[in-house]
């Protein structure tokens, strides 16, 4: 396997002002040193003894300052894309005060001018990741980086705003972190914390440790070749490489001493020994214990699987290969899952006849309910797409070795170059099973709100977990979205520093198809009706999922940005009925009204 190599040095550790103000701060104004406990063994590390600059760039020649707009040009609740001359900021006025961060999220760039501010922090339009806007700081997912945070000041009736040129260039910032203070008081066997999985959860774990303040060792291990990656393009930009789609490069892991094990597999962990057992051999101690190994897809049972050109796509490798095979040739996908439809899509221009057999009569009935899944279903058919639908394979048929039919359960025979498996997946936990963690009877880790086992010291995050949703009146259930993967492992990193925080984030995912993104927040599991706004055909709309007269979830295509105002509502803990859904809440969206957001209940 591979190490991202460590560097022994010292420790250089920055802790936002409102951080300062806490016990640790001494009697004579000094700050004390924090101290964690390895395995009984205090370490220790100073903070620096003066407040995070207000602008982490101190070249005078790098800043730029601008008069940008009169006091009264900004009504309270406002937002304003302004133009510095050498880039761009958010000016937003809240309270009476004003604010000026970055104008773009830091994920995929949407512009936050057009998404939700309620109650101190705005929230993306395109995939609802939130921002503080007096720090920058980011406050839910996804994505990594905060907002850069731009000075503001008032003149003679005038808001003048001074920024750094290569933040408003980059709009994006990384919060401070801490680095290991010595990694010579480890061997190769033992560690402080061990993160199980390198996907979303696991970084942003050990991204939060060293936000935090902590300072010893962390070991990331996957079973992947690569260092973690937007496992999401894998189904949306199929043609990504593995190093175009990093969530960080190799030089961040060694700046700030996070190591990963890659092609590394987990066989067993003896909780009470607190021992991880890899599939070599090897035998690593640790201290605290994140399992986010996300889930494994599921595979076909019939005659043939095993035939070369049969893929499930797992790795950025898988993607490629699949798109370079299936160029002018007959592709066939099984499972009009996420995945399955994404890929359709991502194909239907490049190959030569795309075909997608399904189980159910229309695809994604279960999830979006089946006016907006014939709608969709309309988009793809519109598209070149073919569904077989109601039916499954029976046969993968071969010639010198590789595909050339798919036979359905039908009697169908499709001509087949290429087949995609998208049937779900399950959970990556059988080697739990001996753990003495609880498991549930489909292979989910159980946690609490604080991303805890039953085990103490031992966290679970991401897709192989149920945990108790806030918004669901604490119902135990799994969402492996994205989004969420990203909060568990903040969870699971503070309460590893036992800051006992809960989660209390509302879901949030997307999906692009032909040009076309569906955005969708909440848990709508076992809803008993949609209530829809605009028009399907034109796919324009807004669809509100409800489960005995309560507004469970919401998805919408070309009505930006409606689920992130939403999502804004439901994790202010107000309850929307359904009766709302075409007077208050509808009518509020059209004008852009939030002030019905404040307090909370229905």
């Amino acid at each position: 396997f591979w190490v991202v190599p460590a560097v022994e040095v010292k420790i250089e550790v920055v802790i936002p002002e409102k951080e300062r103000s806490k016990e640790e701060m001494s009697p004579n104004g000094k700050a004390s040193p924090l101290i964690y406990k390895v395995n009984g063994t205090a370490r220790h590390y100073h903070l620096e003894e003066h407040p995070i600059a207000s602008n982490p760039y101190h070249n005078p020649k790098d800043m730029v300052e601008a008069s940008v707009c009169h006091v009264k040009d900004l009504e309270n609740g406002q937002m304003r894309e302004v133009d510095l001359g050498c880039g761009k900021a958010l000016l937003i006025k809240e309270s009476g005060e004003f604010h000026a961060v970055g104008h773009k999220c830091p994920h995929y760039g949407a512009p936050l001018v057009k998404g939700v501010l309620s109650k101190g922090r705005v929230r993306c339009p395109w995939h609802g990741a939130c921002f503080n806007i007096g720090t920058g700081d980011i406050e839910d997912f996804p994505g990594l980086d905060s907002l850069p945070r731009f000075q503001v000041k008032i003149e003679k009736e005038k808001v003048y705003i001074r920024a750094s040129k290569q933040a408003l260039q980059t709009q994006r910032r990384t919060k401070m972190m801490a680095k290991c203070i010595s990694l010579s008081n480890y061997n190769l066997s033992s560690t402080n914390v061990l993160i199980i999985g390198a996907g979303a959860a696991g970084l942003v774990c050990a991204e939060t440790l060293r936000q935090e303040g902590f300072s010893d060792r962390i070991v990331m291990c996957t079973m992947d070749r690569h260092l973690p990656y937007d496992r999401p393009k894998l189904s949306k930009s199929m043609d990504s490489h593995p190093e175009q789609i990093a969530l960080r490069p190799k030089e961040f892991f060694c700046t700030y001493d996070i190591e990963v094990l890659t092609e590394t597999q987990v066989a067993a962990v003896d909780v009470k020994s607190k021992i991880a057992v890899f599939k070599d051999g090897f035998k690593m101690e640790y201290n605290k214990l994140l399992i986010a190994t996300g889930n494994m897809p599921k595979t076909l049972s019939c005659k043939g699987r095993e035939i070369e050109n049969v893929f499930n796509i797992r790795t950025p490798e898988d993607a490629n290969r699949v798109v370079k095979l299936a160029t002018s040739k007959n592709v066939v996908i099984v499972g009009a899952s996420f995945l399955g439809m994404e890929v359709a899509a991502y194909l239907a221009e490049r190959a030569h006849s795309v075909s997608l057999v399904e189980l159910e009569h229309v695809p994604f009935k279960k999830f979006f309910g089946e006016r907006v899944g014939r709608a969709v279903m309309k988009m793809f058919e519109n598209n070149r797409v073919k569904f077989y639908m109601q039916t499954e394979v029976s046969e993968l048929r071969e010639q010198e070795g590789k595909l050339k039919e798919v036979v359905l359960k039908s009697g169908k025979v499709l001509r087949a170059d290429v087949c995609v498996v998208g049937v779900g997946a399950v959970p990556a936990t059988g080697f739990l099973k001996q753990s003495g963690i609880n498991i549930d009877s489909k292979g989910f880790i159980v946690v609490n709100k604080m991303m805890q086992t039953n085990v103490p010291g031992v966290f679970a995050a991401g897709d192989a977990v149920t945990f108790p949703l806030a918004l669901r009146n604490n119902k135990k259930v799994n969402v492996p979205h994205w989004q969420m993967a990203h909060m568990h492992g903040r969870i699971a990193a503070l309460n590893m520093l036992a800051h006992g925080t809960e989660i209390s984030t509302v879901p949030y995912l997307w999906t692009a198809m032909f040009g076309k993104s569906i955005r969708y927040a909440g848990h709508g599991e076992g809803f008993d009706d949609v209530v829809i706004q605009g028009d399907l055909d034109d796919l324009k709309f807004v669809a509100f999922y409800t489960k005995s007269d309560e507004v469970v979830a919401v998805a919408s295509i070309n009505y930006d940005p409606i689920v992130s105002k939403v999502a804004e509502v439901l994790a202010a803990g107000r309850t929307i009925r359904k009766r709302d859904v075409d007077t208050v809440i509808f009518l509020s969206f059209r004008t852009g009204d939030m002030s019905w957001l404040t307090g909370k209940g229905s």
